[in-house]
């Protein structure tokens, strides 16, 4: 869990966690979500998912972005969050699962969709995970990682793969073992935090709890 330091350096700004200047993230509740699912399947995840937005140089970036309709508080608020940074937004998805309100967020604020790396904002790298169906979002200015699915939250507040069962659908075949070996180079980021879709986020020590998840 974050230390006494690292709860300090978080403010609430509204309904949105600030985590660092620039950098927000919040959770909504995913309308998809299982009440009681069956542990290790693959709908074995919490109903409340995390997204995040990063005012980059010369783009609002939200990366796997949730606004249920029943939220408009935080419609409010990420509307104001466009006014106030001026330049356009860029929505990023990590895997094919999280495109939850991107075309919607999109159409609202004229933005675009593309991962490409000419298309990218300054200081946004996107890190593909090959053969996992996923690519993260890197942020050096922060030195903050944000998987998709890969990668969750743990009870002890560092990170763990995901159940088996959610790769099940890719064709690669791939397995853990397979996964460990795909993230190993994360561990050559210098990750401070990581903002997890699913799960809380790991705020401090970020390469430690790769290191813990992945394994050398």
């Amino acid at each position: 869990m974050p230390g006494a330091a690292a709860r300090r350096g978080r403010r609430r700004v509204s309904g949105l966690l600030e985590l660092r200047q620039g950098l927000y993230r919040w959770t909504a509740e995913h309308p998809e979500a299982v009440i009681d699912p069956k542990p290790g399947s693959a709908a074995d995840w919490g109903p409340h998912v995390g997204w995040v937005a990063y005012a980059a140089p010369g783009a609002l970036v939200l990366v796997d972005p949730l606004v249920p309709p029943d939220r408009g508080d935080v419609q409010e608020e990420l509307d104001a969050l466009v006014r106030r940074h001026g330049q356009r937004v860029a929505i990023l998805t990590t895997l094919q699962f999280h495109t939850r309100s991107r075309e919607e967020l999109a159409a609202r604020y004229r933005g675009s969709t593309s991962r490409a790396k000419k298309t990218l904002p300054q200081d946004v790298e996107t890190v593909p995970i090959r053969g996992a169906g996923e690519t993260m979002v890197w942020l050096p200015e922060h030195r903050t990682l944000i998987p998709g699915d890969r990668l969750i939250g743990n009870e002890d507040g560092g990170l763990r793969l995901c159940p088996d069962s959610w790769l099940r659908y890719l064709p690669s075949g791939m397995g853990r073992p397979e996964l460990r070996e795909a993230l190993q180079p994360l561990l050559d980021f210098p990750v401070e935090m990581v903002l997890v879709s699913h799960g809380e986020p790991v705020l401090t020590g970020g390469r430690h709890a790769l290191v813990h998840a992945i394994g050398t």
